[in-house]
């Protein structure tokens, strides 16, 4: 059952009603996420002390716990419905950090699907060089001797073997 704001101020004292008051729609769009973790933490402890004088209460009605004192006159309906009230104000407001989370996490993963399209976008473009003299000055021999080249089934290289020996004996005679 919700409370209107009239019956809040008449079941809280004054510094409860302003956390509770703070948990309310204009109010509640004005806190950071500090603010809110603070606020939540002020109306858990609320929360909490009054589940434990409604508990004791009820306790008290059925006559299976003593009186905890003077300072608590009435039955157990007023705490619970104290707890109440502090359970809605904690519920807006858990329900305000999860909006700002949600939203924190959304604005994120634009921003990452924006820098992924960016990349993306970039990386279809072909850089070459300019088509100058060069764009660099290539691959450098290592030295040494070549490398003889040899096909299988070929004769190339007997038959130049053959040319080189026949070469050299010419050279060789006397004119």
């Amino acid at each position: 059952m919700s409370y209107s704001n009239k019956d809040e101020q008449r079941l809280l004292s004054h510094e409860e009603y302003e956390a509770v008051n703070s948990a309310h729609h204009p109010a509640i769009y004005s806190l950071d996420k500090d603010g809110l973790r603070n606020l939540a933490l002020r109306l858990e402890g609320y929360r909490d002390k009054a589940q434990t004088f409604a508990r004791q209460k009820r306790r008290e009605a059925k006559g299976t716990a003593d009186a905890r004192g003077k300072s608590f006159p009435g039955t157990a309906e007023q705490p619970t419905r104290r707890k109440q009230v502090f359970a809605q104000a904690l519920k807006r407001v858990k329900k305000e950090r999860a909006r700002l989370y949600n939203l924190e996490a959304r604005t994120a993963n634009v921003e990452a699907a924006h820098r992924a399209l960016a990349l993306h976008r970039a990386s279809q473009f072909v850089h070459h060089p300019e088509a100058g003299p060069t764009a660099n000055p290539g691959q450098k021999a290592k030295g040494g001797r070549p490398k003889r080249v040899r096909t299988p089934g070929s004769k190339v290289g007997s038959i130049l073997k053959a040319n080189a020996r026949a070469q050299a004996k010419r050279d060789q005679r006397p004119n």
